[in-house]
């Protein structure tokens, strides 16, 4: 009983000289949080990632990394497509189905 009584001290007396250390760990501890303040602008624009859209008649102009990016997913999802569809069929299943198609052709040989 006593030893579980010094243990709780000593946890008690950790824990109280390594508060101060793990409040100001987050970054004081004082003030809003950056996480949670509302930001630079006072309302949002409600356009999608605050760009607002061309004037009438103008297209958007595509970023440098747009034109690779749509490349190359969209060759992802063919190449992917296509080696998916065509691989072979290695389940077990498939295997025990042949082995036993073999087994009654040789089956029905013998008895012929």
């Amino acid at each position: 009983m006593a030893s579980l009584k010094s243990l709780s001290t000593a946890a008690s007396s950790l824990r109280s000289r390594l508060s101060p250390s793990l409040r100001t760990r987050g970054g004081g501890g004082g003030g809003p949080s950056r996480w949670a303040t509302a930001g630079h602008e006072d309302q949002p624009k409600g356009f999608a990632f605050s760009r607002p859209p061309p004037p009438i008649g103008e297209s958007r102009n595509w970023e440098d990394w747009e034109l690779p990016c749509y490349i190359t997913s969209f060759l992802t999802v063919v190449m992917l497509g296509v080696g998916l569809s065509a691989k072979p069929d290695l389940t077990i299943e498939t295997w025990a189905h042949q082995k036993a198609l073999e087994r009654l052709e040789l089956e029905s040989a013998e008895s012929d």
